[in-house]
């Protein structure tokens, strides 16, 4: 069984206090670190109001990222698998 840890993390100026296998902490402290850089740009970049509006907009930057990288996976595997079927079409030529 692994450990658990209680943290306290901080975003949009709320702390949120969690329970976590200790091998998420990493992980959990640099995705807020990131959120809190996202929310400084927006407030920075647009004249929001409302913190609600900017943690939709993080939410969905890094939505669409992850929707992104998928969608790249999915053509590399296209494309990987074309070239795998070119090359079992050649030795299959030169087999027989």
């Amino acid at each position: 069984m692994s450990e658990k840890l209680k943290i306290k993390l901080s975003i949009a100026n709320r702390v949120y206090p969690l329970t976590i296998d200790a091998k998420q902490e990493e992980g959990l402290r640099k995705a807020a670190k990131n959120i809190e850089a996202m929310i400084m740009q927006f407030e920075q970049s647009y004249s929001v109001r409302d913190k609600q509006d900017v943690l939709a907009m993080c939410a969905l930057q890094f939505a669409s990222q992850v929707e992104q990288k998928t969608i790249d996976k999915d053509v590399k595997n296209e494309v990987v698998e074309k070239k795998l079927k070119a090359l079992n079409a050649m030795l299959d030529t030169h087999l027989r």
